[in-house]
């Protein structure tokens, strides 16, 4: 299979007006660690849907808010515990911090996670993990004035164990984290590709007409026959590999990716078929499953180089 190319640093974030005082702060190029977050304006507050990799992008997130409303801050959703949507946590004090019982449970656990092994490293700048101050297991409504957003957790193990969209109702635009990566290639391998495929009917459910991904351009619903259909093959790969009896590795080697060649950080093939295929293995097979392993396996189908990121 073909190999992600070396990117050049990405271009200026971009913003959105996706609906009615609601924004999309979109990062390109969506690759690694280069998220999208959002916020949402009331009378006299801000709910802001994740914040970013570094101090920097982080700051310039901040800045990018304070130059649409004078209106403060109030709530930080965070849409998974991954550091390209937490990191930046305690840069928004003293605006409160509200997320899944599980993300904020991994963010305590990992801190401030950097993979020096994995990546080349960026300037990340001071940054300091700050979990949720506020938590919630299926849905929990905030409120601006008396508009609603409805945060849901996914109701399933899918991207990880801790997914959370953002749904804006009366605008019909969702805020999905890394459920959604639009050009990029999904990624399981911290989760569970079944799971996958069971949240993007979830996500299908809300109606979306506007739908702001984790990573990539703002899209509509379309974006989901993609992500439907790159698991499908995935999983179709993964069950012809374990039946056969090779690794992970050597499953990802000899698969062409077809159409989903040109989709960002392809060697991301190898870690879902880790996940795959632990799956396929039954339950404990998938508990010992190294995430480590699966990066390594990363490299390995990157040319033995670094992944490339350009945060």
């Amino acid at each position: 299979m073909s190999r992600s190319p070396q990117r050049p640093v990405t271009s200026t974030p971009t913003v959105q007006e996706v609906g009615p005082n609601a924004f999309a702060y979109v990062q390109p190029d969506g690759t690694w660690w280069i998220n999208n977050a959002g916020f949402i304006l009331g009378s006299d507050g801000v709910i802001l849907i994740d914040t970013c990799a570094t101090e920097q992008r982080t700051l310039d997130l901040l800045d990018t808010v304070r130059s649409v409303t004078d209106a403060p801050i109030r709530m930080v959703v965070n849409t998974h515990h991954h550091g390209d949507h937490t990191h930046g946590n305690s840069l928004t004090e003293p605006a409160v911090i509200v997320a899944h019982r599980q993300c904020r449970e991994a963010v305590r656990a990992t801190g401030i996670k950097r993979y020096e092994d994995v990546f080349t490293q960026p300037d990340w700048g001071a940054l300091r993990a700050r979990p949720a101050d506020i938590t919630f297991e299926r849905r929990l409504d905030l409120w601006l004035d008396d508009r609603v957003v409805e945060l849901h957790h996914i109701g399933t193990i899918a991207h990880t164990t801790n997914d959370v969209v953002a749904w804006l109702p009366d605008a019909k635009v969702l805020f999905t984290g890394d459920l959604v990566f639009n050009g990029g290639t999904p990624f399981v391998v911290m989760g569970s590709l079944p799971g996958s495929v069971a949240a993007v009917e979830r996500l299908r459910a809300f109606g979306a007409d506007v739908i702001v991904p984790g990573h990539g351009p703002v899209c509509g619903p379309e974006v989901l026959d993609v992500i439907e259909r790159y698991l499908e093959f995935v999983w179709e790969v993964a069950v012809h590999a374990h039946a056969a009896g090779q690794t992970p590795i050597q499953a990802a080697q000899a698969t062409d990716l077809g159409e989903f060649a040109s989709l960002a950080d392809n060697e991301r093939i190898v870690g879902n078929l880790h996940r795959a295929m632990a799956e396929l293995g039954g339950p404990d097979a998938n508990a010992r499953m190294s995430v480590g392993d699966a990066m390594a396996d990363m490299l390995t189908l990157n040319g033995g180089r670094l992944l490339h990121c350009s945060a």
